[in-house]
């Protein structure tokens, strides 16, 4: 314990603090590079994160196995019918070795119809996008950009996120 020093902690904490958005979301006080994740699209057509510079985008990193991914995930297609367009994309990306088949019939099932999918069976986007756990969502701008991440579920169509994402993309 000689090591511990209240007054480092307490200047930690409040830095902290001060990068926090809605729900845990942790801002990043200087943007960060964004590893150039590769995916499937569901008619098997391959892309990566190159193709979305320009426009701010939200990964979620998931899988149809993760229930707190399950249960967040009718949120973030609302978030997308809210925000989505040429400036702002969710990008939902799928970790399942299955592919794009699974997702397909979660995506029937739960009645998603606005989101995109976007499958990584090999599951390199996790140790790439340094996901810890799932879901991990990360926040990237229009230049490539990681603005910040939230590690765990959230209620993205809350109009507090709703309104905090918006700030970033207009």
């Amino acid at each position: 314990m000689k090591y511990f020093r209240p007054a480092l902690v307490a200047w930690v904490l409040s830095v902290g603090a001060a990068f926090a958005g809605p729900q845990g979301f942790a801002l990043h006080d200087v943007p960060q590079s964004v590893a150039n994740v590769r995916y499937l699209t569901e008619d098997g057509s391959r892309g990566d994160m190159e193709d979305f510079r320009g426009k701010v985008i939200l990964v979620n990193v998931w899988a149809t196995w993760c229930v707190p991914c399950r249960e967040e995930m009718p949120t973030l297609d609302t978030l997308q019918a809210e925000l989505g367009g040429d400036h702002f994309e969710v990008v939902a990306l799928s970790i399942d070795r299955a592919g794009s088949p699974v997702v397909r019939r979660f995506y029937d099932e739960i009645g998603v119809t606005n989101l995109k999918m976007y499958v990584d069976q090999t599951m390199l986007s996790m140790t790439a996008l340094r996901a810890v756990g799932l879901p991990t969502t990360i926040l990237i701008d229009a230049q490539g950009r990681e603005l910040g991440r939230l590690v765990g579920p959230a209620e993205w169509d809350d109009p507090e996120m709703v309104s905090f994402l918006r700030g970033f993309i207009e």
